[in-house]
């Protein structure tokens, strides 16, 4: 399953951007993976106070997100989805950008995390 956790400063959030922002990153890992995701993907919105986050030292500054992709690490190297991990990086970032204006193009930030198989569950079950 598909799972993003993304890290946004509070003020981003006014209610208008929470849908966009779940619908372009859905859209974005789709658009990669294929359709199959689509009822898969779970985007989860962190606000982060301003003076909780901070940038090459200096709190407050970074104005981007930080979206991390959590999915089977199968997934990120199956031969039907050539180079996943920097396409994946590139369609995130994209829809932050298609979002959040360009502007925020210098600091957004994608972590790709590749769970192994048998280290993930649902419902208490290792699937």
């Amino acid at each position: 399953m598909p799972h993003l956790t993304v890290l946004i400063r509070e003020e981003t959030l006014d209610g208008s951007v929470e849908p966009k922002i779940i619908r372009a990153l859905s859209e974005a890992v789709v658009a990669v993976v294929g359709e199959w995701a689509r009822p898969l993907v779970v985007v989860d919105l962190f606000g982060v106070p301003e003076h909780r986050w901070g940038s090459g030292g200096i709190p407050g500054e970074a104005p981007a997100p930080v979206v991390t992709l959590n999915m089977r690490e199968g997934g990120l190297t199956h031969p039907q989805i050539p180079d996943a991990p920097a396409r994946l990086v590139k369609s995130l970032t994209e829809a932050v950008v298609s979002v959040l204006g360009e502007g925020v193009r210098q600091h957004a930030t994608v972590l790709i995390v590749g769970v192994p198989a048998g280290r993930s569950g649902v419902g208490g079950e290792v699937v």
